[in-house]
């Protein structure tokens, strides 16, 4: 059976173009007084012309001009130039197949060229071998291996060779990521990560085909299954740092092609890279139902943010007539009280001249039930939807592992003091919970005459996750897009060994 090939026909013919620019051309086809020296050693306009095109193509794109093959025009020009020879000299040169030949071999001479061995091969796979763990992309290793081959003067050998060194790296680097991912395992998490490919207990669909499920909604119900999916994943279990062990080019590679298999398919899998691929199913699976928990809570909260403001204001237009009618009542009942005082009468009586005392006194209560508080704001009305958040907040808490910055301890410290009461089954907060996250506009709703309110103490506590969560002050282990930003460095230790190596890829 043909090997696949890793390259297309527009890389294939990209990795041996020749520069299309002047600055290009300038930059990888000037000679120097040496090579001018050397080239014009040759008798004759038509070899001196000859001899330099070709050292020109065995340098870029390093490899031999065919017999037949008419050098690239905008090349002869430049090189003819600078030798002060006519173009048409290219004509004369090479009638003699052996004249070819011997210049052939003294530029390898000469200028060091190397014709490619078995012995490069076998270099060029340990090399690509390398640069596979971190990418199986066919046109990055074959261009890495060409440029190396250029820069060890060596000659070019033909694409298919390039090819089949690039793939057989491939194929070297696969089988460690698969051990790398796999031999980690124990007997127990191999037969959890088998059970994911059986069927659940309704018979419809596997464990897996539901654990890669996305919620429908954001409510209540679906963040619950959700949880459970979450909860599944984590109960593989999996080796600590099993996640490290491998690029995360790679990783999210094998994610992604097992994620396009059926689980029948994937079965069929030789054990270790059916291992490896449910191994970065796994962990890319848990990243994305914790970034879709924690969206769906962001969601849920925003919508109950914006219903409470839309029934404040609705409330505030439906009373607009209501509002309207007590307000020119007051103004006419304010400029009798003014009149009194200016002409020196009662003003109770003046109160009474336009309304009896009863209406008054029932006006001002319709008035202030009309009223809003002081600073107009609809947060009180959060509180309306507490049985909501109720419904998930408890297992949505205790599924998530949190850690924070010092700017957010406050807040992990009061998620902390909720996870207690949830696990008490406790309702009312302890005096001493942390209370330094509240900010202004909650202050109040939280902190009553009788203490601690606890819907508004676990609203605030969350809504302020959420915000702590957007900043990166607070931190989700397994996450994708809440993860720790130490996470995206390099590990102190790695750091160390490649300073001490001198291997350090900085600019």
């Amino acid at each position: 059976m043909p090997r696949r090939s890793i390259l297309s026909a527009a890389e294939r013919e990209s990795l041996l173009a020749l520069p299309d620019t002047k600055d290009e051309l300038i930059r990888h086809y000037t000679f120097s007084e040496t090579d001018l020296s050397i080239i014009r050693q040759r008798r004759g306009p038509a070899n001196r012309l000859g001899f330099a095109v070709q050292l020109c193509y065995l340098r870029f794109p390093g490899v031999i001009l065919g017999v037949d093959e008419p050098p690239f025009p905008p090349l002869l020009k430049l090189v003819a130039d600078q030798l002060k020879v006519s173009v048409e000299s290219w004509d004369e040169y090479g009638q003699r197949e052996q004249t070819r030949r011997e210049h052939l071999v003294e530029l390898q001479t000469v200028f060091g060229f190397q014709p490619f061995t078995m012995g490069h091969y076998r270099q060029a796979v340990q090399l690509l071998t390398e640069m596979a763990l971190q990418t199986d992309k066919g046109i990055v290793l074959a261009s890495t291996l060409i440029e190396h081959l250029r820069q060890q003067s060596v000659i070019l050998p033909a694409l298919n060779a390039v090819e089949r060194a690039s793939a057989e790296a491939i194929t070297r680097a696969n089988r460690r990521i698969y051990d790398a991912l796999a031999e980690p395992l124990s007997d127990a998490h191999r037969r959890r990560l088998d059970d994911l490919l059986k069927r659940r207990d309704n018979g419809k669909t596997t464990w897996l085909a539901w654990l890669r499920q996305s919620p429908v909604k954001p409510n209540s119900r679906h963040m619950l299954e959700h949880i459970e999916r979450l909860k599944a994943w984590q109960a593989l279990d999996l080796p600590s740092g099993i996640e490290r062990s491998v690029h995360q080019n790679r990783l999210l590679k094998i994610a992604r092609e097992g994620g396009q298999m059926t689980p029948a398919d994937l079965a069929k899998f030789e054990a270790q890279r059916r291992y490896a691929t449910l191994v970065a199913l796994a962990i890319e699976g848990m990243a994305t139902v914790t970034d879709e928990i924690i969206d769906l809570h962001d969601r849920i909260l925003g919508k109950l943010f914006n219903a409470a403001k839309n029934k404040h204001q609705q409330q505030f237009q439906a009373s607009g007539k209501a509002i309207n009618a007590k307000v020119r009542l007051f103004g006419r009942i304010g400029q009798a009280l003014i009149e009194a005082k200016q002409a020196g009468r009662d003003p109770f009586a003046a109160i009474e001249a336009v309304m009896s005392w009863d209406a008054f006194a029932e006006s001002v209560t319709e008035a202030q039930k009309l009223a809003q508080p002081e600073d107009f704001d609809f947060l009180h009305r959060i509180g309306e939807s507490y049985a909501t958040l109720r419904r998930y907040a408890p297992e949505f808490l205790a599924v998530l592992k949190l850690r924070a910055a010092p700017a957010a301890k406050d807040v992990l410290d009061a998620i902390e003091v909720l996870r207690g009461m949830n696990s008490d089954n406790a309702r009312k907060v302890p005096a001493d919970a942390p209370t330094e996250f509240i900010k202004p506009r909650w202050q109040k709703l939280v902190m009553t005459d009788t203490g601690i309110d606890r819907r508004y103490y676990e609203l605030c506590a969350l809504s302020e996750m959420k915000n702590a969560l957007r900043s990166g002050d607070i931190w989700v282990q397994g996450s994708r897009q809440f993860k720790d930003f130490e996470d995206y460095l390099v590990p102190p230790a790695k750091f160390a060994s490649l300073k001490q190596a001198s291997e350090l890829p900085l600019a």
